[in-house]
């Protein structure tokens, strides 16, 4: 069934939606959303499966896809002539990338904040699995464990409050990093199952239009590692934000959230 969209529709609010990186939840864009929000832009920040507040354990979470569920649930449910500005941060990256790919009608704009950046030639675990060989990261306090003996669910993943303050959130205020320490879950990459994924295509995902946000100061997703993906896969438009470590969305959400209304005003 064909649905038009209502009179005078285009002229509303924009749509943003805000996914989150791993072992966080929707809580971590409390500052951008909040800005957006005020702005008067409707803005919606899932939990992926197993995250924030969402009730199941990893362990019922056995593949990528199941992880990014809520996000393609929301997507699914939105009318026909709605379309979204998708945002994602760090691991979120490959979450709307996936997105993107299942529905590109959907999407205005697809946003990598400092984000994992699938491109459309390689399973989408070649940007994870180029990162981890480049040991540009100092993982630190990171617990990688089994969820099982057969290996038959994903590596779990834990950041440790050493590696948060020193790599993720150096620049952070006090508050900031307790907050985060403490609403922390275990996640994982899913590199395993990344890895028996078929590249996301350039007809779907390839589609869309892409904006990268480098955040210059990220010492876990360095600036170079950025901009490698960038070259790898172009983009439409970069961004850059000075003096913004990797959760930007606590130490820039000023910065950040200018970039994300400036990118609803252009792509729609």
């Amino acid at each position: 069934m064909h649905m038009e969209a209502p009179a005078g529709k285009a002229a509303c609010s924009k749509h943003i939606v805000l996914v989150h990186g791993a072992c966080a939840g929707g809580w971590s864009w409390y500052k951008v959303a909040t800005r957006l929000r005020s702005a008067g832009h409707r803005v919606s920040t899932p939990d992926l499966a197993a995250s924030g507040v969402d009730p199941r354990p990893l362990r019922e979470v056995p593949t990528f896809h199941d992880y990014t569920k809520p996000l393609l649930d929301l997507l699914e449910s939105l009318p026909a002539w709605e379309k979204v500005v998708l945002v994602g941060h760090s691991l979120g990256g490959v979450n709307i990338a996936l997105a993107a790919e299942m529905f590109p009608e959907k999407v205005a704009a697809a946003v990598f904040v400092t984000a994992f950046m699938p491109d459309s030639s390689s399973p989408p675990s070649y940007v994870l699995e180029k990162f981890v060989e480049g040991r540009t990261l100092d993982w630190m306090d990171t617990e990688f464990k089994p969820q099982d003996p057969e290996g038959k669910l994903p590596i779990s993943m834990l950041f440790g409050p050493l590696v948060i303050q020193a790599n993720f959130c150096q620049l952070c205020s006090p508050e900031d990093l307790t907050l985060g320490g403490s609403l922390m879950r275990v996640g994982s990459m899913f590199v395993d199952d990344l890895r028996l994924q078929q590249p996301y295509t350039d007809g779907r995902y390839g589609s869309v239009r892409k904006v990268f946000i480098v955040c210059k100061d990220d010492r876990a997703i360095v600036e170079s590692f950025q901009r490698w993906m960038i070259e790898n896969y172009p983009v439409d438009e970069v961004m850059e934000i000075d003096g913004a470590d990797h959760m930007a969305l606590f130490s820039t959400p000023a910065e950040l959230a200018s970039c994300l209304a400036d990118i609803m005003e252009k792509y729609d």
